[in-house]
């Protein structure tokens, strides 16, 4: 009887009879990599192997992942000696459940160019110290690309989180599969299967992801032209970009699930084989009668109807800048377009931000606060010129609109209570219909936001009396967990959110407009003497963001800023130091850069 036939991936490489095959894995909470490491020990004794498996836990999910290691060799009938954990320079294959933490195994020194198949997801899972840094403290995932194709011997990565998603699986499915379809090892794509079904839970999906990286990683990507790839990633000859995007997050929300990208180093030996094709909606809750705003360019978000109670007409499309689709009554349809109306009147290089600012505005609270902000706008636009391409304006346009839409109780309970976000949020989980979800939101209210839900005198009466304040602050200032699934827990935060028709006359409104006119004014004031002053004046307000006690501290980093203005008025630079000082206070959340940045500028006068 002849022998069966073991078709092994193109230029798979076949280790010696005695030789180890050391792969580390490394992969956080919930991606699976336990059962990832167990069927790859599974596959490799199915495949006539020794293998070993060991972990190290991280600190923490997202501070630190797990690393699962893994030592195989063929069964010569001599028990091998394996190692319990990976060392420096001596790691054969990597496989990183996301791209951040391929860029750490580099730096920990598990991938080197002589040794490494380094098998990666392109995918982004934000890292604690991405989340903290007040302002964009996103990592580059360009450079991370960049560091991993210089520092592999081959470089393998796509989305493999996508269609995990797709096929109904987790990403440890999909990453089996990738590590299978590379080549990297010497087993049949038979006995990786075989590994899959023996788990004998959720088999069909797992090998659905497993086929679709299988035959992803298998195949050849196409060149991209003039010889680099996209984010600036220089064609090296060592690895090859499809025309989308190298980091497949940033283009997460697009309707269209095609094909993941990929970034392969070619095999050696015989070429590969060609890859077959075959491999918010915001909606307000509080009031029957309101508006409902939407961009249209992403349909795929939109609800099923965004037609009024009343039977409404409803609007997709138009000439204004952005697209924005509406619904409601008659009455609201004609308020929007007169808005609109003013909206296309505005210079062009305004026009755009603007829309997006009366969208938000609107959806915020109401028509006439849409109208309120265009009147704010139109102050700055008609301090504006040509010559500086409307920069104030724009600048205007961007931060009057998140000023007026701060955060207080009635957003978040408007927010919380909204069908779009439940929906999500099943989507996000991975609820089936037959499936029963349990949500809890987390309250934890301060005595100034009890305050600032009051109408404005007597908000400030309580907080104009000490021992009454605090008495208060006592029986309200806790930890509360709200059941949003049931009714009473729905109810309670839908009724706060239907709070916002009386947010005019609460005293946090007052309090944010007073401090929202003084900003604005600062601003303003300053343009006949310095533009670029009071541009950087108006893009101080990133610094405020956030609810309760990160509102609190954002806002306190705003006045040190801004502290910093009458030592440096004046100057010709004055704008590049305010612009220095901002950068400082959204570079770390206690403010100790911001601290040192401030004694700089205090010893710029002496």
């Amino acid at each position: 009887m002849p022998e069966p036939v073991i078709i092994l991936p193109e230029g798979t490489h076949e280790p010696a009879d005695g030789e180890i095959i050391k792969l580390a894995l490394l992969a956080v909470g919930g991606q699976g990599g336990g059962v990832l490491g167990d069927w790859i020990v599974d596959a490799a004794e199915r495949s006539g192997y020794l293998a070993q498996s060991t972990s190290v836990a991280g600190v923490a999910q997202r501070t630190g992942a797990t690393i699962y290691y893994i030592e195989m060799c063929r069964d010569t009938g001599r028990r091998p000696v394996f190692a319990l954990s990976p060392a420096q320079g001596d790691v054969d294959i990597l496989v990183a459940a996301e791209l951040m933490e391929a860029g750490r195994a580099i730096m920990r020194g598990f991938v080197t160019p002589d040794r490494t198949t380094l098998i990666a997801s392109s995918h982004r899972i934000a890292a604690v110290s991405e989340k903290i840094e007040p302002g964009d403290g996103r990592a580059s995932s360009p450079k991370v690309l960049a560091a991993a194709e210089a520092a592999s011997k081959r470089f393998v990565t796509f989305d493999m989180e996508r269609i995990a998603v797709q096929a109904g699986s987790v990403i440890s499915a999909s990453l089996l599969g990738a590590l299978a379809g590379s080549g990297a090892l010497p087993f049949p794509r038979e006995s990786y299967e075989a590994a899959i079904g023996a788990g004998g839970r959720g088999v069909k999906q797992s090998l659905a992801a497993f086929a679709g990286a299988y035959e992803r990683a298998g195949g050849e990507a196409s060149v991209p032209p003039h010889g680099s790839g996209p984010g600036g990633l220089p064609d090296q000859g060592k690895a090859h970009l499809t025309p989308s995007s190298a980091t497949a997050a940033d283009s997460a929300s697009s309707t269209e699930m095609s094909a993941p990208p990929v970034l392969r180093t070619p095999l050696p030996g015989p070429s590969p084989r060609k890859d077959g094709e075959k491999g918010a909606v915001v909606a307000p809750a509080a009031s029957s009668a309101s508006l409902k705003v939407s961009e249209t360019r992403d349909t795929a978000s939109l609800s099923p109807s965004l037609r009024g109670e009343d039977g409404g007409s409803q609007v997709r499309g138009g000439a204004n800048p952005t697209e924005f689709g509406v619904s409601g009554p008659a009455s609201q349809l004609a308020g929007w377009k007169t808005l609109t109306a003013r909206i296309s009147a505005l210079p062009e290089p305004v026009r755009d931000m603007a829309a997006r600012g009366l969208k938000k505005v609107v959806d915020y609270q109401d028509l006439a606060y849409g109208g309120e902000y265009l009147d704010r706008l139109a102050r700055a636009v008609a301090l504006d010129s040509p010559t500086h391409n409307y920069a104030l304006s724009v600048a205007a346009a961007k931060h009057l609109a998140n000023a007026m839409c701060y955060d207080d109780m009635i957003r978040v309970a408007d927010l919380k209570t909204r069908s779009t976000r439940a929906a999500r949020v099943r989507r996000e989980v991975g609820v089936r219909d037959e499936n029963v979800l349990r949500v809890t939101e987390y309250f934890h209210p301060r005595i100034e936001e009890f305050c600032g839900t009051m109408p404005a005198g007597l908000g400030r009466y309580i907080e104009a009396r000490p021992k009454f304040s605090a008495w208060l602050d006592r029986r309200i200032n806790r930890g509360r967990h709200v059941r949003t699934d049931g009714f009473a827990g729905f109810a309670t935060l839908w009724i706060i959110g239907g709070l916002r028709r009386w947010r005019r006359k609460l005293l946090r409104h007052a309090v944010e407009t007073e401090h929202l006119e003084r900003w604005y004014a600062l601003a303003l004031d300053h343009v006949a003497t310095d533009y670029a002053l009071a541009v950087e004046i108006l893009e101080c307000r990133r610094l405020i963001k956030g609810y309760s006690d990160t509102h609190a501290r954002a806002q306190s980093k705003f006045e040190r800023v801004l502290s910093g203005l009458d030592l440096v008025k004046g100057r010709t630079d004055a704008a590049d130091w305010i612009r220095r000082l901002r950068e400082a206070a959204l570079k770390d959340e206690k403010g100790d850069m911001l601290d040192g940045a401030l004694k700089t500028v205090a010893s710029l006068g002496q």
